[in-house]
């Protein structure tokens, strides 16, 4: 971390300890700073990190600093489609300017991305989609219709977030890792991924799968069930491919009623055949 990134670290930490109580004019200034350091890339609310379980260690300092950017803020009007029906939100969080040296592709038809997230060269937007401030999208990836990268968000290179994918935020619990897309994973439609569940490279998700961070994920091919571990969520092993399962409700009125809950289930692990099919999504870029 540089000193400036260091002094911006410890002022959050401050102004978050102090609460309301916090001067407004210096959260003002610090958030703008930080919320630059977010844009860029060089603040993320999590990163790689071989010695945690995960892989990626939490940074709390920034999930404490975007509560203080919505802290510190007023609410002020910005303009819409129709003038006479401004949008309402704080003036701390405003959309992300972008120009055609960023090399994204934001595609008309009422997509919005917050400043405060990192958007990679080669991302590509189809409308409408939203990407909220803490989010980190790599270069490469698709965020596809009516999809959804929630606040802190990580998503990998070469990632396709397919139509109505929801992918949540995470802001607190403070320390609570965000949730975690690795590089190449593909993410299919009206799929969920919430509570932290960190999904490792080359994954592929099937289309309705919900996976949260605190759900048992039944592993066939190894045959083990995934939990998570004390303060960890579940992690998707790399080139997993993930269906909606379901497994029987074993209480007395659950097999009375033959009742199921929905599960994810790992059926099998990438191979050529996968690669193949997966490829054509080369073709949408």
């Amino acid at each position: 971390m540089t000193d400036e990134l260091s002094s911006i670290a410890t002022t959050i930490e401050q102004l978050h300890e102090a609460g309301v109580d916090a001067d407004q004019d210096t959260a003002r200034a610090v958030f703008a700073s930080f919320r630059a350091g977010l844009s860029d890339g060089r603040i993320r609310a999590a990163t790689p990190d071989k010695a945690e379980p995960t892989g990626w260690k939490v940074n709390t300092w920034v999930k404490q600093g975007i509560l203080i950017g919505f802290r510190c803020g007023e609410i002020s009007s910005f303009p819409g489609a129709d003038p006479t029906v401004p949008f309402l939100d704080k003036d701390t969080l405003p959309l992300k300017v972008l120009g055609p040296s960023s090399r994204v592709r934001l595609v008309p038809g009422g997509s919005s991305i917050r400043d405060g997230s990192y958007v990679g060269p080669g991302v590509i937007c189809m409308p409408p989609m939203f990407i909220n401030i803490g989010a980190y999208v790599d270069e490469g990836t698709l965020v596809d219709s009516h999809a959804l990268i929630g606040s802190c968000a990580q998503i990998g290179k070469r990632v396709h977030v397919s139509a109505g994918a929801q992918v949540g935020g995470v802001l607190e619990p403070i320390g609570a890792l965000p949730v975690i897309v690795e590089d190449d994973v593909l993410v299919g439609g009206s799929t969920g991924i919430y509570e932290g569940a960190v999904v490792k490279a080359h994954a592929v998700i099937a289309a309705g799968t919900v996976l949260t961070g605190s759900t048992p994920v039944y592993d066939l091919p190894r045959e083990r069930v995934l939990t998570p571990e004390s303060s960890s969520p579940v992690v998707i092993p790399e080139g997993a491919v993930v269906v909606p399962g379901s497994r029987a409700v074993t209480a007395e009125a659950g097999r009375r009623w033959g009742l199921s809950l929905a599960t994810p289930v790992i059926v099998k692990y990438r191979d050529d055949k996968t690669d193949a099919r997966t490829e054509l999504e080369a073709w949408l870029r």
